[in-house]
């Protein structure tokens, strides 16, 4: 009988034959133009989700099995759904790991050496050097969320000189991490970092994690990036905190709505750089999508099991 692993988006030729290696008896689809009944009834593994799925997949007696995530972020997803049916779930994290640490490090670069401001007299041709310039390695940049996005631009900034501080659930070591600390101690390690950079997943403990009571407790001086989940920053807050200038600069890649709104009051700042979700761009997406897609499937068809990115269905991460 054939089986079926439906996919939110396309693999080249060469990837659907590893997947037929694995298992001659799973058939590679996509999801548009589907509606054979008989694909539906078969459909064990799939890779992304759409919301149009919920009520084809999930239900008592699903054949459905295994859903990979292609971001890293699963809070998107019907995790209550996938744990009464008895589905497993794994995420790509890692996958852009690489890519937004080059976000990040060119951020950091650009910030403490007053590019930004030079960019934007440029388009008024003003001559000022009146910027702010740091050296990398005087700066205490405070990571949050220490998995492998965190430990990526942890081990590049080490090598500048820079000593990364990290927080994590409960303050546990991380290598490349000079210190560790607690998310209930977010506030007080922000009170004296020159850069906070967000890269936490979404969960009930991290929606508007970053509001005004967090943004009054940074330094004035001080940089806020977001490269997480767009709803861990009260959007409204970060606004205030920059016009008031309680804060001195935002980087934000991810937003509560996106796109951004044209009319949304954020474009107006001078103080923020906007960039359209970007830092996860990956080069050779799928190549290093399938590394550890088909690893699972080689355990999953041969262990039943999964031996990479499970993700808890209780935590969410």
């Amino acid at each position: 009988m054939t089986k079926y692993i439906l996919s939110v988006r396309p693999f080249r030729e060469e990837f659907q034959q590893k997947m037929k290696g694995i298992d001659p008896d799973y058939q590679f689809v996509t999801a548009d133009g589907l509606n054979e009944a008989d694909v539906w009834n078969n459909v064990e593994i799939t890779i992304g989700w759409r919301k149009d799925w919920n009520e084809k997949l999930l239900f008592e007696g699903t054949p459905l099995k295994w859903v990979h995530s292609i971001s890293a972020g699963v809070d998107y997803l019907p995790l209550t759904k996938f744990k009464d049916y008895g589905i497993q779930l794994t995420n790509s994290s890692g996958l852009h790991a690489q890519s937004i640490a080059d976000h990040l490090l060119a951020i950091i670069f650009m910030q403490s050496r007053g590019i930004f401001t030079a960019i934007q007299n440029q388009l008024t041709a003003t001559w000022d050097k009146n910027a702010d310039y740091s050296y990398l390695y005087d700066l205490r940049v405070l990571i949050v969320g220490t998995g492998k996005i965190g430990q990526k631009l942890a081990s590049y900034l080490d090598v500048f000189g820079c000593k990364p501080v990290g927080i994590n659930t409960n303050g546990r070591s991380i290598e490349h991490f000079t210190e560790t600390y607690p998310l209930s101690e977010l506030n007080q390690q922000a009170s004296f970092s020159d850069i906070v950079i967000n890269i936490l997943p979404l969960t009930e403990d991290t929606y508007h994690l970053y509001n005004t009571e967090f943004f009054n407790s940074m330094k004035t001086t001080g940089t806020f990036i977001n490269v997480g989940r767009g709803s861990s920053v009260d959007t409204e807050d970060l606004y205030a905190a920059l016009k008031n200038k309680d804060i001195n600069f935002a980087a934000i890649d991810v937003f509560e709505e996106e796109p951004l709104p044209s009319d949304n009051e954020l474009w107006s700042l001078k103080n923020i750089l906007i960039t359209p979700h970007i830092s996860g761009y990956t080069p050779h997406f799928q190549k290093k999508f399938m590394e550890i897609f088909l690893d699972d499937l080689s355990s999953f068809v041969n262990e039943g099991k999964l031996v990479e990115n499970e993700v808890s269905l209780n935590s969410g991460y």
